[in-house]
């Protein structure tokens, strides 16, 4: 049993999956706060007793609690994870930098890239930081509704202090939510991101009415850019097989609780982008990550046709249709995994 103390914990990020992970370990009896910087929707979390906005019905734990001061709460809690979008990664470290207890260990379940720089949020949050906190990255595959709701989910806990990801696996674990643990802290980035890229692809494909063929034959090749990605930049070739590799790339791209997917249906069917960002209604990160994963790839002078198309859509007003045909008509070759 590891003595990596980190109760209580501060979760940071009141949405859906900050919410379900709060009341994941909440309901193990750890002593939970859970802090969002809209103040309204706080209080009104805590008068409910459950966060209506994302997951009605679900009562909070008497573990878990809401707090309203951001510094107070980091003054008396052993461990920090941050749960908010990918664009708010950096200003939130920067933000609780200052008060941040010296060697406080810091988790994220935030997936994507720090914006305009392909960097990933482990790098960003050891740039902001420094390298006096252990950090841990928590992915799928999981939907914060079904966590929430005491589903059976797997998760992995990634980290390269063995100590701590076994301390928050242990936290997250129970009879209905399993949690692995990795060193792989690169690869389990890599695949927690792009996999929300390629899910607004598999969403086009399936709003066009191309079907199932389209759409395995779109996740396979999908996973070969996931896998020239990180084997380029020199993760596990293991991880992308595993959880959070292609199990969150196959539950992200084909059920329809994923906003990632579901901005890809909305594309397909015709609507605008704008139009279909406004259907969603919540943060796609796969939309912020697109253009951020597409940096990285030609940083490491790899292709990325899928991605690269999904940016044509996202951002240069390209036909879907047309994004499609363009990667049907590429040069015939070899099927490779990773070089293809």
């Amino acid at each position: 049993m590891t003595s990596f103390a980190l109760m209580p914990t501060l979760v940071i990020g009141a949405g859906a999956w900050g919410t379900a992970l709060a009341i994941a370990m909440a309901r193990n009896g750890h002593e939970i706060w859970l802090w969002g910087r809209d103040k309204e929707q706080l209080a009104r979390i805590a008068a409910e007793r459950m966060n209506s906005r994302y997951l009605p019905e679900i009562i909070l734990p008497d573990t878990l609690k809401i707090e309203m001061d951001l510094e107070k709460a980091l003054t008396h809690c052993k461990h920090v994870m941050v749960s908010v979008p990918s664009a708010a990664f950096s200003e939130t470290l920067l933000r609780i930098k200052p008060v941040l207890p010296q060697g406080i260990p810091v988790s994220w379940s935030t997936k994507g890239l720090t914006p305009h720089t392909g960097q990933f949020l482990h790098d960003t949050a050891i740039e902001i930081l420094g390298a006096k906190h252990s950090l841990a990255v928590v992915s799928g595959p999981s939907f914060a509704a079904e966590v929430a709701a005491g589903l059976p989910t797997a998760l992995t806990v990634a980290s390269r202090n063995t100590e701590f990801a076994n301390a928050l696996a242990n936290a997250l674990h129970s009879s209905t939510l399993r949690a692995y643990t990795t060193n792989d802290v690169l690869g389990v980035q890599v695949g927690g991101t792009v996999k929300n890229v390629l899910a607004i692809a598999a969403g086009i494909c399936d709003g066009l009415g191309y079907g199932a063929n389209a759409r395995a034959a779109l996740l396979t090749r999908g996973m070969a850019e996931i896998m020239r990605l990180a084997s380029t930049l020199g993760a596990e070739p293991e991880t992308m097989f595993g959880l959070s590799g292609m199990g969150d790339l196959i539950l992200t791209c084909t059920d329809n609780q994923s906003r990632n997917r579901q901005l890809g249906l909305a594309i397909g069917s015709g609507l605008t982008v704008d139009e279909a960002v406004l259907k969603v209604g919540k943060t796609v990160e796969g939309m912020h990550a697109a253009r951020e994963v597409l940096l990285r790839a030609q940083q490491a002078g790899i292709e990325m046709p899928i991605v690269e198309q999904v940016c044509k859509i996202l951002f240069e007003g390209y036909d879907p249709r047309k994004s499609v045909q363009a990667l049907l008509c590429r040069e015939q070759k070899a099927e490779s995994p990773v070089v293809g």
